[in-house]
């Protein structure tokens, strides 16, 4: 009876403040279990509730969270809840209720993003129904140099030789995992966060430039697009500095289309140019048409239109060469 006493009052306490904050609580929901359309979010459990949680942002700074305090795992700040994430400390840490927003994580509904390698599928394809797992697991920040395991991998590029380019944002570095290979080869980074030109921090997306022999890469906490040798690749040069690129990709002649989240737009640079031109959004963080709200991957296609998909505004939208809007597809 205690118990049940104990997990109804932690259930109600927990809804009352998830309400202040529209976020959605998860019950029944495996530790880092899915809870939302957005990938990035998972079921954080309350400390003192091992079936009842709340659907957060994982990818945040694990430096930046405080453990919760006392024997009764409190937080000092009224606007941050007690949580395990054990992935960043084996102590449950204070989380701030604003990585749990629903506009941030919100309910699993039919969203896919776009990815930025262009390919033709015949409509009537088939495909196999088995697949092989090359990385699985995370590696924290500062493990060892695992090369079969990612952390929170988000950007993935394909060749024609089926050999896959993954960003691998919380060990700051791209791997790469030839086709029938189980591990991978760290082809970017892998030197620690940082700065300098033999380092990435937090890279989002990825792409092969072949006329370059060359990756492209959004160094996303780090606000550059830097193009790294696939030869005597010992560090990279940056060509697109002051953007908080999240994707990328790359058009026929050699254009790159850059997204923009913090400023919400998506900027095409060609071959030479340092300053870009907006393709799409750029007027404003809204749900208008002429607008993207915190965009994440693009695709371009051979009339240079380009499709965008959106967090906050749940769609992906597709933008004529030239038009002042989107259309929602």
């Amino acid at each position: 009876m205690v118990s049940i006493i104990f997990r109804c009052l932690v259930f109600f306490l927990l809804s009352s403040l998830i309400a202040q904050v529209n976020s959605q609580i998860c019950q029944g929901v495996s530790q880092y279990g899915r809870c939302s359309s957005n990938s990035a979010c998972g079921c954080l459990h309350m400390e003192g509730a091992s079936d009842i949680g709340i659907c957060g942002f994982q990818w945040v700074t694990c430096s930046d969270l405080a453990p919760c305090e006392g024997a009764d795992n409190y937080c000092r700040q009224s606007d941050h809840i007690c949580v395990h994430h054990p992935r960043c400390h084996v102590r449950p840490l204070c989380f701030s209720v604003s990585m749990m927003d629903a506009k941030l994580c919100p309910p699993i509904k039919a969203f896919v993003p776009l990815q930025a390698s262009a390919v033709e599928i015949h409509p009537n394809a088939q495909w196999q129904q088995s697949a092989i797992t090359v990385a699985e697991g995370y590696l924290l920040p500062n493990g060892t140099n695992a090369t079969d395991r990612l952390y929170f991998p988000m950007g993935v590029f394909v060749n024609d030789e089926q050999t896959v380019y993954v960003t691998d944002p919380n060990n700051n570095r791209v791997m790469k995992y030839v086709l029938g290979s189980t591990s991978g080869q760290v082809v970017a980074g892998g030197n620690g966060r940082g700065n300098e030109a033999h380092q990435l921090a937090g890279p989002s997306d990825v792409i092969v430039d072949k006329e370059t022999n060359s990756l492209i890469i959004c160094d996303n906490v780090n606000k550059r697009v830097i193009r790294w040798p696939r030869v005597n690749r010992i560090r990279g040069e940056t060509i697109i500095s002051s953007v908080s690129c999240h994707g990328l990709t790359m058009d026929e002649n050699g254009s790159l289309y850059v997204v923009g989240y913090g400023t919400d737009e998506v900027r095409r640079y060609r071959k030479g140019e340092s300053q870009g031109t907006v393709v799409a959004g750029g007027n404003g963080r809204e749900n208008r048409l002429d607008q993207l709200h915190w965009p994440q991957y693009v695709f371009v296609d051979r009339d240079r239109s380009v499709y965008i998909s959106e967090w906050y505004n749940h769609r992906v939208t597709k933008w004529v060469e030239g038009a002042k809007q989107g259309i929602v597809v």
